[in-house]
């Protein structure tokens, strides 16, 4: 009996040797970068678990700032014994406030204005996009002395209207939306405007419900700017009753000595709502980058 063998098909390892090491390659530099990058939030976390403020300086610039080898969480309680002199309870309710106020305003209102761009019959439209992309590139700094002024002339000064109203909206944010719904379909416009509903209705009940991807996109990058402002507060509040935490956090370093282990411990405080913040968008957040590449 005749047993035909099948040729043997050749070796594949050599053929994707070269692809395993490509692979490994971008795993190592990608490791590194991530490792750059995310050291010192490490260095953050680590000192705030250091009960001596001095070993924090001591270790800086060696291994041993990246390990603590008796984690305490006492930093983290004295925050609280710090109440009478700096209260950071009061800082981190007025920064979730401030933060919970201008999200929350500020993707209704720029989502109201990138409708009416959009979908309004505005005249000279093409003229109010570019004025808004040149607002754009005016730098904050520039334009905070004479808001200042205004806010001291209406009579806003230290308070949290001061902090939430002018930052809701933003020519960012309106071209953002803008952009998103000029791509929804004229055919949807015309079925709602056909049923009866109005403008308003129309972007209550059809365009918010699907733009949630950009509106959380929106809400995200508001939110990180918004918890993250410092020259403003400071400028504008000058007691501890709208002082955000990025201010108050400030106030350990002008009390003559510096507690580090506790200034650390506030600033992982203050990260900790962020984070919370940005993980519950995440999924429409990446889902909007997506798309538009997609669509682009």
């Amino acid at each position: 009996m005749t047993v035909i063998s099948e040729p043997l098909s050749p070796p594949r390892r050599t053929a994707s040797e070269p692809r395993d090491i490509g692979g490994i390659i971008k795993l190592v530099a990608v490791s590194i970068i991530a490792l750059v990058i995310v050291s010192p939030l490490i260095v953050l976390v680590v000192g705030s678990l250091k009960a001596d403020r001095f070993q924090i300086l001591a270790d800086m610039g060696t291994f041993r700032a990246f390990w603590v080898e008796n984690p305490t969480l006492q930093n983290f309680r004295d925050m609280w014994v710090f109440s009478g002199a700096l209260p950071f309870g009061r800082y981190l309710l007025n920064s979730l406030v401030i933060l919970f106020c201008t999200v929350i305003g500020g993707v209704f209102l720029n989502s109201m204005a990138a409708f009416v761009l959009a979908w309004g019959r505005l005249p000279g439209r093409a003229v109010i996009l570019a004025a808004l992309v040149a607002l754009y590139i005016v730098p904050q700094e520039s334009i905070v002395l004479p808001l200042l002024t205004i806010i001291n002339r209406i009579g806003l000064s230290d308070s949290f209207a001061a902090q939430i109203l002018p930052f809701m909206a933003s020519p960012l944010y309106i071209f953002l939306i803008y952009q998103f719904f000029i791509q929804i379909p004229r055919d949807i416009y015309d079925a709602a405007t056909v049923d009866g509903a109005g403008p308003f209705r129309i972007y209550w009940s059809v365009f918010l419900p699907i733009s949630l991807p950009v509106l959380a996109t929106v809400a995200i990058l508001l939110g990180i700017e918004t918890w993250n402002q410092y020259l403003w507060p400071l400028m504008v509040t000058q007691t501890d009753y709208a002082r955000p935490i990025s201010v108050g956090i400030a106030s350990f370093f002008g009390t003559g000595t510096v507690y580090w282990n506790n200034a650390m411990a506030a600033s992982v405080m203050m990260m900790i709502p962020v984070l919370i913040f940005y993980l519950a968008f995440q999924r429409w957040f990446v889902s909007s980058f997506i798309s538009s590449a997609v669509k682009g």
